[in-house]
């Protein structure tokens, strides 16, 4: 038996976690939708915690859009989603979706140490 140092609870609290979002939305309205969301996305780049966000245009189908949100951890990600960012772009998505988005909550599998 090889000796390997034991883990304590609090250092795995302290290892590198991700998470991360997708938000997809389907527009009635996509000009506007994609000023929206354009808006958001600037915002929510300088919001602490956000490692990474992206606007996506689907190719395939037209008046889709994908949000990629990567957090440094599921309390920042929480917190950004109960505050006032995220509801404005929520109540300014009023008469812009076909549909209510998707949203997904992800493991950043690729984020971890995989050894």
């Amino acid at each position: 038996m090889t000796d390997s140092p034991e883990i304590e609870p609090n250092q795995v609290a302290a290892e590198i976690e991700l998470a991360v979002v997708t938000l997809r939305f389907d527009a009635s309205d996509a000009p506007a939708l994609q000023a929206v969301l354009s808006k958001y996305v600037v915002l929510t780049r300088m919001v602490p915690g956000c490692r990474n966000i992206d606007l996506c245009a689907s190719v395939t189908t037209p008046g889709r859009l994908l949000i990629v949100q990567k957090w440094d951890d599921l309390e920042a990600q929480r917190a950004h989603f109960d505050s006032a960012l995220m509801v404005e772009m929520a109540e300014s998505c009023s008469g812009l979706l076909a549909a209510p988005p998707e949203i997904d909550l992800w493991d950043g599998l690729s984020a971890h140490d995989l050894n």
